[in-house]
């Protein structure tokens, strides 16, 4: 397979200053979850380096760059040993926290459709390449924190952004216009996106809501119809039997009271036997 050399200069230090942040989103989130120290560096090489070790794996870049590059490796590692040692103040500055996650998903959006593209794997292959790169580490990190991933469960624009990123980059690629410009201005779109997304709470549609629907079994819009003859008959029924019933529990215990000097299993004889006295006599 051709490899075409599209990577952007400096793209390394940028690539690794987004692998850092979002491994400290992976640290804080093992933090929450009261993981030990190997569990909090595990979810930070997880969240900076699971998305792009996913996209390595599906266009033939073998081996991944999350196992085999030691500063990739280093930065996502070092990542879960700042958060273990200064979660604290981490918590603090949370607002930051999350536009350097922005800014990692426009980056990694960008960084991972043009190596995609760099290794000729096609339009299609290269769009889901550059989503999973962006979105991949943040969806395993909340899977190996037990979490639903927030691309699932927060309507705010996350995913949406990366594939309008990442169709942008391919459709520039496929018309010869990628460029160092083009590339960053995705990345710079995609972030703007996502932090407009948050601060104006700009929301994917959900499922369309259907007609309200009435909940007796076996009907879908219609009100309930009245209850038919048989039906309030076998009711009325039922109440007189439930009546007649408590009558009878309450005349034995009216017996029993009015005989306390049997007990034990003489008391079960005698009760048996006004039983039957009251059938013969009915």
């Amino acid at each position: 397979m051709a490899v075409v050399d599209l990577a952007l200069p400096g793209q390394l230090p940028l690539e690794l200053l987004g692998v850092f942040l979002c491994g400290l989103s992976g640290g804080l989130a093992a933090v929450r979850k009261s993981f030990d120290i190997f569990g909090i560096i595990v979810l930070a090489w997880v969240a900076g380096l699971g998305g792009g070790l996913i996209r390595d794996v599906l266009i033939g870049a073998i081996p991944p760059v999350g196992i085999s590059s030691w500063p990739y490796v280093a930065t996502a590692c070092g990542a879960g040993v700042v958060t273990w040692a200064l979660h604290f103040g981490l918590g603090r500055v949370r607002r930051l926290i999350l536009v350097l996650d922005a800014a990692a998903l426009g980056l990694f959006t960008a960084a991972g459709t043009v190596r995609a593209l760099e290794h000729g794997v096609g339009p299609m292959a290269s769009v889901f390449a550059g989503v999973i790169t962006g979105v991949g580490g943040g969806i395993l990190r909340d899977l190996f924190s037990g979490e639903v991933p927030i691309v699932f469960s927060h309507r705010e624009l996350y995913a949406v952004p990366s594939v309008a990123g990442a169709v942008a980059l391919t459709l520039a690629s496929m018309n010869g216009l990628l460029t160092v410009a083009a590339e960053v201005t995705v990345a710079v779109a995609v972030a703007a996106l996502r932090l407009l997304s948050l601060r104006f709470r700009l929301e994917a549609p959900t499922a369309l809501s259907g007609p309200r629907r009435d909940s007796t079994p076996g009907s879908s819009r219609s009100p309930a119809l009245p209850a038919s003859r048989a039906l309030r008959l076998r009711r009325a029924a039922g109440d007189a039997g439930s009546v007649g019933r408590r009558r009878v529990a309450g005349r034995k215990r009216a017996e029993q009271a009015a005989s306390p000097d049997v007990h034990g299993p003489f008391r079960r004889w005698l009760d048996a036997w006004r039983d039957r006295s009251g059938k013969m006599d009915g």
